[in-house]
């Protein structure tokens, strides 16, 4: 189920819950995770109160994800909470819609609840996130997004 939190100052610009409703059951389907999903939409302020309260990071960021006991993980694979001002931003940034944003950092967030973790694994979430990127039709993946710099234009010399 997605949820979109009333607060997001962006909240008008978010694609329809059925259309991405129909994108996270596709990846969830790539990327091997039988159990639902529930997605939170937020705002900054949402998603660095969750920061806050489960990672004792006072900031806010993109996406959150939420994994659920391995008992309960074919029913239920977890919760992601996604930013849509931080996801507005970024997605201004490097040039896309906003739904392909918000669809980048579910495909991430889903990776993050299937197991993987690209601050220890060998790039491997990396090459299976381009990989799944790539079969679902999406801009670059998060994890290419930070390890290469963003191109920025000259500057012009006085």
């Amino acid at each position: 189920m997605i949820t979109i939190d009333p607060s997001s100052t962006v909240q008008a610009e978010t694609p329809a819950k059925s259309t991405l409703t129909r994108f996270l059951n596709r990846a969830r389907e790539a990327v091997g995770i039988a159990g639902e999903v529930d997605v939170l939409l937020t705002g900054d302020a949402g998603i660095k109160t969750l920061n806050r309260q489960f990672r004792k990071k006072n900031k806010a960021t993109d996406v959150l994800s939420f994994p659920t006991p391995e008992e309960i993980f074919q029913l239920h694979a977890g919760d992601l909470a996604i930013s849509l001002d931080t996801a507005a931003k970024q997605a201004a940034s490097f040039g896309h819609s906003l739904g392909d944003e918000i669809r980048v950092l579910m495909l991430h967030g889903l990776l993050h609840l299937a197991g993987m973790d690209h601050e220890v694994d060998n790039g491997e979430m990396a090459a299976r996130e381009a990989e799944l990127r790539t079969s679902l039709k999406l801009p670059s993946t998060l994890i290419e997004r930070v390890q290469t710099p963003q191109k920025r234009a000259p500057r012009r010399r006085a």
